[in-house]
């Protein structure tokens, strides 16, 4: 059977555009799956959410995301990438990281160039290390890879907001250069810096969907044409479940029940009847 990183690799050489959904548990990415889509990736935003109930301000620690990491990728079959922060720490401590995510299960890490604490990229008041150190980074972690971690290298950038597109850019060629598998600049402003950056880098680029964030919400169609060869939502399926939630618990306030929920179905979901037939085989 090939790894998470090998078929990653393979669905980053085929054509088009991979729209990836990002999961947050065991349960979003089971449901990510079952809907057909080919690869996932653990939101840091939405992992800090539904497991503290904290905003994505580095307040959640590399134990704590690789723990989560592991038991989604257990549930589910689909190359899952993972957010890995800054690193965690230096160099050092990012090779630690990738090697982490590997032994998880991860097809892909991505590493930052933020300071510590981090915070999401579509919030203001980031900052972000200098390019050297930057860099140092996404070498550390090309190097866990080299060295055996089977786990490809998402290299990240969020000098846009502090440092400018160019910087931003300028980085991107370097973590490319170091031999980062995926390029990501966070946050581009305008479909114009969106389409450069594809055509600057020669290397699979990811594109980060959120809407009222800082960067043209795009349909695929158009990401496609622009270049880009993955369109992530990290955002889409927990925000869609806060606000079911909260429209159930309004209902449930009010003394109805909301019409709309079906056991069976999340029987089905869970697997309830494959695990009868087990049980029954050795009953």
């Amino acid at each position: 059977m090939m790894s998470a990183a090998s078929r990653l690799k393979t669905l980053l050489s085929t054509p088009g555009l991979l729209v990836m959904p990002c999961c947050y548990d065991a349960l979003s990415a089971k449901l990510i799956e079952r809907a057909g889509f080919e690869l996932t990736f653990m939101s840091g935003f939405a992992v800090s959410a539904s497991r503290l109930a904290l905003p994505d301000t580095g307040l959640i620690s590399y134990g704590e995301m690789v723990d989560q990491g592991r038991l989604i990728c257990g549930a589910t079959t689909i190359p899952v990438l993972g957010d890995g922060d800054t690193g965690y720490g230096n160099a050092v401590n990012t090779k630690r990281t990738v090697r982490g995510y590997a032994q998880a299960g991860f097809a892909c890490v991505m590493i930052e160039d933020q300071v510590s604490p981090k915070r999401c990229g579509h919030t203001i008041g980031k900052q972000v290390v200098n390019r050297h150190e930057a860099c140092t980074r996404i070498e550390a972690a090309v190097d866990a890879r080299e060295e055996g971690a089977d786990i490809l290298i998402m290299a990240r950038t969020d000098a846009r907001a502090p440092l400018g597109f160019d910087e931003a850019l300028d980085r991107c060629r370097d973590f490319a250069a170091l031999g980062a598998d995926i390029i990501f600049l966070e946050a581009p402003q305008s479909e114009e810096e969106m389409a450069l950056f594809c055509a600057t880098i020669k290397a699979p680029c990811m594109a980060n969907m959120i809407q009222n964030g800082q960067t043209p919400l795009l349909p695929p169609t158009r990401l496609q044409e622009l270049g880009f060869k993955i369109a992530a939502y990290p955002l889409t399926l927990l925000s869609s479940a806060v606000e079911a939630m909260e429209k159930s618990l309004a209902a449930l306030k009010k003394g109805d029940y909301p019409a709309h929920i079906s056991f069976s179905h999340l029987q089905e979901t869970l697997d309830f009847p494959q695990y009868y037939k087990e049980d029954e085989r050795y009953s």
